[in-house]
């Protein structure tokens, strides 16, 4: 059971990571920087703040506290990235240390005690806690990009008006036992 658990988080955080990524492809350099007011987060910001979190959380886990003394959280909120390729780089690094921690465990470590500010975690637990956090800034992107991109959007999902074909193509095919994103990665070329 723990390995499959492992095993589909990697991959639902994996597609959450390929949304964002499908979305900013689609978006212009400038407009990764559009606040839709003062209060509101750009999607620079938001990428930077996710980068923030995924390297204090995930950087040597098991053994430190989540909210390492180096993290500047209120940092992550002023935007200092400049460019589409600074941004990418930034979501890579990010998720790099992420999937690197999270593609070493084993299944004993699930139920070892890890500490985010001081509070105890299980693993599995904390893992639970960024299956909640990282897909939550992963839909305000989608959303600003559907924004921006206003006509020129590209559905990442079933199509608007499509779930009729799409269910019948689903439903025409045997009963199989697959992780919901495995033919996604497939047609992506990715695993």
């Amino acid at each position: 059971m723990t390995k499959d658990y492992i095993e589909s988080v990697r991959k639902q955080f994996e597609y959450y990571k390929l949304l964002g990524e499908k979305t900013l492809e689609q978006i212009p350099d400038e407009a990764l920087f559009w606040q839709y007011n003062e209060t509101s987060n750009s999607i620079a910001t938001i990428v930077k703040h996710i980068t923030g979190n995924m390297l204090s959380r995930w950087t040597d886990f098991l053994t430190s506290d989540g909210e390492k003394e180096w993290r500047n959280r209120d940092g992550e909120f002023e935007n200092d990235i400049n460019t589409g390729e600074a941004l990418m780089q930034k979501w890579n690094e990010g998720w790099k240390c992420f999937l690197d921690a999270l593609n070493s465990l084993i299944d004993e470590d699930l139920g070892k005690t890890i500490y985010i500010r001081n509070q105890g975690h299980t693993v599995c637990e904390a893992i639970n806690r960024q299956l909640a956090h990282y897909p939550y800034h992963v839909g305000q992107i989608v959303f600003i990009g559907k924004m921006v991109c206003d006509e020129k959007w590209k559905s990442l999902s079933i199509p608007k008006g499509a779930s009729t074909s799409y269910n019948a193509e689903k439903f025409a095919q045997p009963k199989t036992k697959a992780h919901f994103t495995d033919e996604l990665f497939k047609n992506a070329g990715k695993k």
